[in-house]
């Protein structure tokens, strides 16, 4: 390790994302992207965009995108922020609401980014086990001075429903709610963003680059009331004042106006993905019940059958930790794909 590191980075356990091969051939169904294009309304957009502008700095705030948000969901235009991922955004949030703070509860499965940013913050967590059904104990949650929680989480695929996460926000109305939504598209669960404008302690954070098919431009997206929007703004310009570019705010916006391309893919996506728990339980490996765009499936050997898959070229995500290193998180792919990796399962 590198003398000229500070001692916060040399502290630092950085996050570690899903393998990206660079050679074509293989099967990804490793980090939660979506098998589809985007909205055709993203490239009629960019093919639109007036490339000299390029010189000139994007809107900071992004706002019209931000508007655009705001009428798809639909909530006030001020109660939205938007930035460069879903990522960035729980980053700011963070730092401008967890920073300094004792006891940050957090499930203990859940996005493994959550961990980072609170070392990098100074937010001390409170690590709360998940039942042994791998569900969450909504009224274990309470008294904190900040609530994470992915909804649905992640890698389990289980959501909780809105009362369950209404319970969660009045235990802790002295504090910072945040509900990371990066799944919900996929759930039969509604999104908490219904309650934003009851609860001022409620901040929603979603994403593009799942049910939008976005992933490559990183383009995330906050809800909650005004005061806590100005403290994400007050950290976006303490970092970076344009973190959104010109293309990327206007892709996103062609992107969440095709509400019928929307509903479509993902619709295709959680009926894959109800088949393939089917069939894969009948080959023996049951799945957990999931309401996002992956399968968090139980193998005995999960070790060995992740390595078969990989000879194979297709890619799954495999922890060896302590509760997960008995499963499998297996994005869902194309139908052929998925053709592809249970035939592979089969053969295993």
């Amino acid at each position: 390790m590198s003398n000229y590191l500070s001692e916060k980075a040399r502290g630092l356990i950085p996050y570690v994302a899903g393998i990206q091969p660079q050679e074509p051939g293989w099967i990804k169904l490793n980090t939660n992207e979506n098998p589809y294009p985007p909205s055709p309304r993203v490239l009629e957009a960019i093919s639109r965009a007036d490339i000299g502008r390029l010189r000139l700095y994007p809107d900071g705030d992004s706002n019209t995108l931000c508007q655009q948000i705001a009428t798809h969901l639909p909530i006030p235009a001020e109660y939205v922020f938007a930035a460069n991922s879903s990522d960035e955004v729980l980053a700011f949030a963070f730092g401008g609401f967890f920073s300094g703070k004792a006891n940050v509860m957090t499930p203990d499965i859940s996005y493994g980014f959550y961990p980072v940013w609170a070392e990098m913050y100074d937010a001390g967590t409170n690590i709360m086990p998940l039942r042994a059904d791998y569900t969450i104990d909504p009224h274990a949650y309470k008294g904190a001075d900040g609530v994470i929680l992915a909804n649905p989480n992640a890698p389990t695929g289980i959501a909780l429903s809105l009362d369950k996460i209404e319970t969660i926000i009045r235990q802790n109305q002295d504090s910072v709610v945040i509900i990371d939504e990066a799944y919900i598209d996929f759930a039969a669960v509604e999104s908490a963003v219904n309650l934003v404008e009851t609860y001022e302690n409620l901040l929603v954070i979603r994403t593009f680059s799942k049910s939008h098919s976005l992933a490559g431009l990183r383009v995330g997206y906050a809800v909650g009331q005004p005061h806590l929007i100005d403290g994400l703004q007050r950290m976006k310009n303490a970092f970076n004042s344009y973190p959104l570019d010109m293309l990327a705010q206007m892709a996103a916006a062609a992107a969440i106006s095709d509400r019928a391309y929307w509903d479509e893919t993902r619709s295709r996506i959680i009926q894959t993905r109800e088949q393939t728990s089917y069939r894969l339980c009948e080959l023996g490996y049951p799945s957990l019940p999931s309401q996002a765009n992956f399968l968090f499936v139980r193998a005995e050997r999960a070790k060995a059958l992740y390595d078969f898959l990989l000879e194979h070229k297709i890619l799954v995500r495999y922890w060896s930790k302590s509760r997960l290193d008995q499963f499998l998180r297996v994005t869902m792919g194309t139908d052929e794909e998925m053709e592809a990796f249970l035939s592979c399962v089969k053969q295993f």
